[in-house]
């Protein structure tokens, strides 16, 4: 009897063992299998409202100027913002992508747009747009100074260059916030409030004309002397 009850208890024991052993085993499979990649921000637990409101100001210009800092490319000037833009919460993630809406429009003009069609051997409306984009990747200073006097592109023309556009730029914000919260930054932008983006435009009225070269330098006649040919 004894010899059945030691062998009975033998018995439990290794299968309460294998029983714990395999459970023990299965757990991290489980775990790994459960695992799911989400994005590091829930949009639906903070209940992220449509906005407005855009970046201030100086800490967008800081952003541009730490990227130009720490990169010697468009390529990698584009790859640092998303990353330091991924680092803002979602409301200034929209808010950086409203303050590029709105630079581009403030520098929606026809002078601007003689300039860039002067540096580029012409200049198409997307590629007004990207060359505004690029104009901002340059930093506060050169953006102004060129916004206020575009005859003033002439001292950022660098030698052998072909292109002065930046179509990157104008998605950073999005591909961060993409990144972040795996959802469209532009539904949760508030466009009966913002309305200074490039779907209200104003309609221009050109003083110059690229078959009238002599009304091209009358615009900007620096850049126009050297650049035209």
């Amino acid at each position: 009897m004894k010899n059945s009850i030691v062998l009975f208890s033998l018995f439990f024991s290794i299968t309460v063992f294998a029983q714990n052993n395999a459970q023990t085993q299965e757990e991290p499979l489980e775990s790994i299998e459960n695992l799911e990649i989400t994005p590091r921000i829930n949009l639906d637990s903070i209940s992220l409202p449509k906005s407005s409101e855009m970046l201030e100001e100086e800490a967008y210009w800081a952003l541009i100027e730490n990227s130009l800092k720490e990169t010697t490319n468009q390529e990698d000037q584009e790859l640092f913002l998303v990353s330091e833009i991924e680092k803002l919460t979602p409301q200034e993630m929209i808010g950086f992508r409203l303050r590029t809406d709105q630079l581009l429009y403030d520098s929606y003009n026809p002078e601007l747009w003689c300039a860039a069609y002067i540096v580029s051997g012409g200049c198409s409306d997307g590629g007004f747009e990207y060359f505004r984009c690029w104009l901002i990747s340059q930093g506060k200073e050169v953006f102004y100074r060129v916004k206020s006097n575009p005859d003033a592109l002439v001292n950022e023309v660098v030698e052998g260059r072909e292109s002065y556009e930046f179509e990157g730029f104008w998605y950073v914000a999005m591909n961060a916030f993409k990144n972040s919260t795996g959802e469209d930054l532009y539904s949760y932008i508030d466009y009966d409030a913002f309305v200074t983006n490039d779907e209200n435009y104003p309609l221009l009225k050109f003083n110059w004309n690229p078959d009238e070269p002599a009304t091209m330098e009358k615009v900007c006649p620096v850049l126009f002397q050297k650049l035209w040919k």
